[in-house]
């Protein structure tokens, strides 16, 4: 093996080296991304829970033209 091809496969190797820790930190920080997007999730699902139990008709959700019917403004 010639001493180009050695330097060759080195190279080819450091590059991948560096490929694989740049991927590996991408898939952390999407990791800590991912957590932080399910609490948010979580904090916006206990208030849509929330509001549609203070909801007085429970039974029955409201469409948004229902919704916007009910609460016109005085003017109409």
């Amino acid at each position: 093996m010639s001493d180009h091809t050695l330097n060759q496969i080195e190279e080819t190797l450091a590059h991948q080296e560096q490929q694989i820790s740049d991927l590996s930190d991408m898939v952390i920080r999407q990791g800590h991304e991912i957590d932080a997007l399910q609490k948010q999730l979580v904090k916006i699902l206990d208030k849509i829970n929330a509001g549609s139990q203070n909801n007085e008709d429970n039974e029955k959700l409201l469409s948004a033209s229902e919704h916007a019917a009910l609460n016109k403004p005085p003017h109409y």
